[in-house]
């Protein structure tokens, strides 16, 4: 039955909450500005505001701040707890399992030493202990088994959070890290089990240990197996509701929570389940990055404070005296330095380098929750004093200090493998880009031709990582099916999803399937010269209800057949817009994959008036407004900029012009282009999709194959 709490004990539970957010702030602000990442500061604030320093400065002030009440530490370290929950959620959201399975054997042997040397190291150095620092009821193998375990373990939350202050968690080191951190926390967690339930009861049996080793690996099946069609159905349900963010937020912490329980449930921690639930969400195809992106806000602003300053405040160094001091020393010092060899020597076993070696050495060695809870669970069974139980609190402060700047000093210039490298810039570009990003590609059925073109085009433009899901005209079973066999060819080494569709309900269908996550539509189409129809009823429909940018392919007019063309030559007008910037992106990686080359242009505009003249004269640049021709040369240079960087050959060209769209027909002729990549910003004029004059002259009169790359209308109703 809940109990009321008083006025007071209120009144004390939200200056605590205060004074540790406060303090955490401002410590974390101060630990970026010297160049440490601000979980250092976080922690240190704990320190400060505990029994170590306000307690000795002001014994009754500190007496009233943290009183000696079950009730009051319950409250407080409840908050931790949801605290700790939201950290490990959000490394959840930064952990590639794939990648992980990549690097599986770096991973495997890292975490088997940096587990195997610092716990063989711990049961040597807890079996020398003086008997003075034991708890009341501790057993002298129990008693060693806790402090092993203790300096044996890492923190994932803490691990986590430097890595993400050093901009590391997406390198293959971060990753490793972020791999054996976890490993050590289960393996952490299963341990503690053990050793707690031999110290309450005496003994321990081999079942005791099966079942929970069992029930840990039925969890993480049915998590990445059931968890995943559960969060996969939550995340898609909300993409499709009106409040589409509060429903993804209500999935991830739903998910959160009850992966949270079953994690307890199993005799572990709730933690854990929610690291589980932060990957599954980051796993699932309709993944929603804004609803991500607020619980990292969230986290970073209000939990990690909290959690971390929480963590501090229960580290008292005045009990450090004596021979207390002196096992502290060797305590703290068997910890760092048998992690850092352990990893290290892991790492190279490996093949990593020496500089990586080094890197997760130090990152390795980052404690925290955990070992605060071994600490907590040992003084709570007796097993530890008060003065055993703050020699081991202190060691995840000093670690993780000793890990920040370590980690900082050994990844500077850290290169990485060819593959890492190029890995990392392609996700910076995908973060960076318009159009061609990180999300599945949704391909709604097209004349069978221009189907199979439009697929082409897209699956050259995508990372082959980004699945892509193609619908198709279900014709009944009067008529043979669509054969899918020429795009599904054309989409081979990337995951596809096939749904078949009814021809009466085919728009309604593409438009709600677009809103579950996908990133752009790529859509085969037909345009007849000199009759002025670009689109069928399909493609009107997904211009005016999608919005997302929607890649429209009309193939040559001269390319028979079904299958598609190889391109030797693209044009691609460039002007300072959105859209044109998003059709960059998609032909410089086209280009970068097939070897297209490109030529950049812009058109730069004259009045019909003055051109016979100034062709006669061949001054067409010399009477050109400078300011026309400065944009010109800007846009083109921007353009080419980014051109190089995926690797695309492409030439510039500034061409003079009374209609845009005539001259960009022209120069694809002139050049022999096989193909033109056009921006198009969509404006939805009385109820019909509008492309503008020059988009829809171009779709109508080049004879080359036209990719349309269309921005939705975002304009205010």
């Amino acid at each position: 039955m809940l109990e009321s709490l008083s006025h007071h004990e209120l009144l004390v539970f939200w200056m605590q909450l205060l004074a540790l957010y406060a303090t955490a702030r401002f410590f974390g602000w101060v630990a970026l500005r010297i160049g440490l990442p601000s979980v250092i500061g976080e922690l240190s604030a704990g320190v400060v505001l505990g029994p170590s320093v306000f307690g000795s400065v002001w014994p009754s002030g500190f007496d009233w701040f943290l009183p000696h009440s079950e009730v009051q530490s319950s409250m407080l370290l409840a908050v931790a707890w949801f605290c700790a929950a939201f950290l490990l959620v959000v490394a959840g959201f930064e952990t590639d399992l794939e990648l992980i399975k990549r690097l599986g054997r770096a991973a495997a042997l890292v975490t088997l030493g940096s587990v195997l040397a610092p716990f063989i190291g711990g049961l040597a150095l807890g079996a020398q202990m003086p008997e003075s620092l034991y708890g009341e009821s501790a057993d002298h193998t129990v008693f060693t088994l806790f402090v092993a375990t203790s300096v044996a373990v890492s923190a994932l939350a803490v691990v986590a959070k430097i890595l993400a202050d050093l901009g590391l968690m997406r390198r293959d080191v971060g990753q490793i890290t972020i791999a054996a951190g976890m490993a050590n926390d289960l393996i952490g967690w299963v341990i503690l089990g053990v050793i707690a339930a031999l110290a309450a009861s005496g003994q321990v049996s081999a079942w005791d240990i099966s079942k929970t080793a069992i029930g840990l690996g039925v969890f993480f099946v049915a998590s990445l197996t059931i968890g995943q069609r559960a969060v996969d159905t939550g995340l898609r349900a909300a993409r499709r509701s009106e409040s589409e963010r509060r429903g993804a937020l209500t999935v991830i912490l739903g998910a959160m929570l009850f992966l949270g329980v079953i994690t307890q449930g199993l005799g572990l921690e709730a933690v854990l389940g929610a690291f589980a639930a932060g990957v599954l969400v980051a796993r699932s195809r309709y993944q929603h990055i804004e609803g991500e992106h607020v619980i990292e806000d969230l986290t970073t602003v209000v939990f990690a404070p909290l959690f971390f300053a929480t963590a501090g405040l229960r580290l008292n160094l005045g009990l450090l005296r004596g021979d207390a001091l002196v096992w502290a020393f060797w305590l703290l010092a068997a910890a760092l330095t048998l992690k850092f060899v352990g990893s290290f020597v892991g790492a190279r076993a490996a093949g990593l380098t020496t500089k990586e070696g080094l890197v997760l050495g130090a990152g390795l060695n980052a404690r925290g929750a955990l070992e605060i809870i071994i600490a907590s669970v040992g003084l709570s069974l007796g097993v530890f004093n008060q003065t055993s139980f703050t020699m081991i609190v202190m060691i995840p402060l000093v670690t993780s200090l000793f890990a920040s700047v370590a980690m900082r000093i050994f990844a500077k210039d850290l290169e990485g493998s060819v593959a890492e490298r190029e890995r990392l810039a392609t996700e910076a570009a995908l973060d960076n880009n318009v159009l061609v990003r990180n999300n599945r590609i949704l391909i709604p059925p097209g004349t069978e031709s221009n189907g199979v073109l439009a697929a082409q085009i897209a699956h050259f433009a995508w990372p082959e990582s980004l699945g892509a899901t193609v619908m198709a005209i279900d014709k009944g079973a009067d008529e043979a099916p669509e054969d899918l066999e020429p795009l599904l060819n054309v989409l081979y080494g990337r995951d596809v999803d096939v749904q078949a569709v009814p021809m009466e309900d085919a728009a309604e269908r593409v438009v709600n399937e677009a809103r579950l996550g996908y990133g752009v539509v790529a859509v085969g189409t037909v345009a007849e010269p000199g009759q002025g129809v670009f689109f069928s009823p399909l493609v009107d429909e997904i211009l005016g209800r999608v919005d997302l940018p929607v890649v429209i392919v009309r193939k040559a007019r001269n390319l028979p057949g079904r299958l598609p063309g190889a391109f030797a030559r693209a044009l691609v007008p460039v002007v300072a817009s959105e859209s044109s910037r998003a059709a960059e992106e998609l032909a410089a990686n086209f280009a970068s994959r097939l070897g297209t080359q490109l030529m950049l242009s812009h058109v730069v505009y004259q009045p019909r008036a003055t051109m016979h003249g100034q062709r006669l004269l061949g001054l067409l640049k010399d009477v050109a407004f400078p300011e026309d021709v400065e944009v010109a040369e800007k846009v083109l240079a921007r353009a080419h900029r980014h051109a190089l960087e995926v690797r695309a050959v492409a030439d510039t060209e500034i061409r003079f012009a009374s209609s845009p769209a005539e001259e960009i027909v022209r120069h694809a002729n002139d050049i022999e282009a096989d193909l033109i990549v056009i921006g198009v910003q969509l404006r939805n004029l009385e109820g019909r999709p509008n492309l503008g004059p020059n988009a829809e002259h171009v779709l109508e009169h080049a004879p080359q194959t036209v990719v349309a790359v269309v921005m939705p209308d975002r304009r205010p109703e």
